[in-house]
């Protein structure tokens, strides 16, 4: 039978989910003799269970380099619905982040963690042939996940279709040549990005549907950014522009 929690861990992102969600965390389990005085006031606070237990038992419970001490177990991840984060940014100026099959935990998590330090991003993550909101994207995110609103969906295409019925025009990140300047665009008000994976960016299927082409002009090495990079980039602009 599949479990119905998962562990959450390091301090910050613990610190974060007890001040957001406190009803979703059920156990917390702190190495003997460490100290955490902010997180330790706010398990007291919320009155949620604390149980200390040795370093071999906590690295067992969550085998990893970076528990820092402190391990929660807290409810799965809660997926919005997507016409609910389509009709929330209709009406509160938000912007929606398509991402097209990004596989790696890491570049999730730290995207996560990008949109809620920006503020005003929602995310969109197909179900399939992508990374779905784990422990490992959770303690990348460092807490971000209590701030952006992700919906999970079958597939892209019609979420983008909804969106752009309504008004939202999508901009998609491409490569140098394909596009224009993303610092010389005018993006309008009702905005969606989309972002492609790692290794082959943004399906056929999904450039058919993007109004604008922009690019991050790159003048050095031969390189290109990852796809955590290039939301950061976009991002910044989008939010510059708003402001």
């Amino acid at each position: 039978m599949a479990k119905n929690y998962i562990y959450l861990y390091g301090k910050n992102s613990i610190s974060e989910r007890i001040k957001a969600h406190p009803d979703s965390v059920r156990m917390i389990f702190m190495r003997e003799g460490l100290s955490l005085p902010s997180v330790e006031k706010s398990i007291v606070q919320k009155g949620i269970p604390c149980e200390r237990i040795s370093a071999s038992s906590l690295e067992k419970m969550r085998p990893q380099k970076d528990l820092q001490g402190v391990v929660a177990k807290v409810d799965l991840f809660e997926y919005r619905p997507c016409d609910d984060l389509i009709n929330d940014a209709l009406q509160g100026d938000r912007t929606l982040v398509f991402l097209d099959r990004v596989n790696d935990p890491h570049n999730l998590g730290v995207i996560i963690r990008l949109l809620a330090c920006f503020g005003g991003f929602s995310l969109i993550i197909p179900s399939r042939e992508a990374c779905q909101v784990n422990e490992t994207v959770l303690h990348v995110a460092s807490g971000g996940e209590n701030y952006v609103p992700i919906a999970s969906v079958n597939n892209l295409a019609p979420a983008i279709d909804e969106a752009k019925k309504l008004g939202f025009w999508m901009v998609g990140a491409v490569i140098d040549e394909d596009g224009e300047d993303i610092s010389e665009v005018s993006l309008p008000p009702l905005l969606g990005v989309v972002l492609g994976s790692e290794g082959t960016g943004i399906r056929k299927g999904l450039q058919g549907r993007i109004d604008i082409r922009a690019c991050i002009p790159m003048r050095g090495a031969p390189l290109s950014f990852n796809v955590s990079m290039a939301c950061g980039i976009f991002c910044h602009e989008i939010t510059k522009q708003k402001q």
